[in-house]
């Protein structure tokens, strides 16, 4: 079955995930840094933008796959798709500047945001899916031995 929503989004993550290692390598290269963030921290702020950016998206692409299989494209997971890219870009972009400022903790919020309501629908399908009779709990008495 082909998750257009999550391919969609997948591919858009990945592009954002080649920005962030392509900033990572020009400060290596700017900086003579082959190893580490030379304790430029600059490079660590790029550095950790990349990393915080594997860290998010693994587990949102999962959810929405599994998500959209259970239910099919629908208009709020794309809308939840975009605004997870949408942050995800602006984060590295308020890393960047030295002071806290909207960029990374509106970044960091609406990722946080998208997370939990991915992670609440994705336990409520599994809820609703209870009922089907998937699986079944049997006491231990009625369980023939031998």
């Amino acid at each position: 079955m082909i998750l257009p929503v999550t391919l969609a989004i997948a591919a858009a993550c990945g592009a954002v995930n080649i920005w962030l290692a392509a900033r990572v390598v020009r400060g290596r290269v700017r900086g003579k840094v082959p190893m580490g963030d030379g304790g430029d921290a600059v490079m660590l702020s790029g550095m950790r933008s990349h990393a915080n950016f594997t860290e998010y998206a693994p587990i949102v692409l999962i959810l929405m796959a599994l998500i959209e299989l259970a239910r099919g494209p629908l208009v709020a997971l794309w809308v939840i798709g975009a605004l997870f890219v949408l942050a995800r870009i602006a984060h590295p972009l308020g890393m960047m500047r030295r002071a806290p400022n909207p960029l990374r903790a509106g970044g960091a919020l609406v990722t946080w945001v998208v997370t939990l309501i991915l992670a609440g629908w994705a336990l409520a399908i599994a809820v609703d899916a209870g009922g089907s009779g998937a699986m079944t709990i049997v006491p231990v008495e009625a369980v023939p031995r031998g």
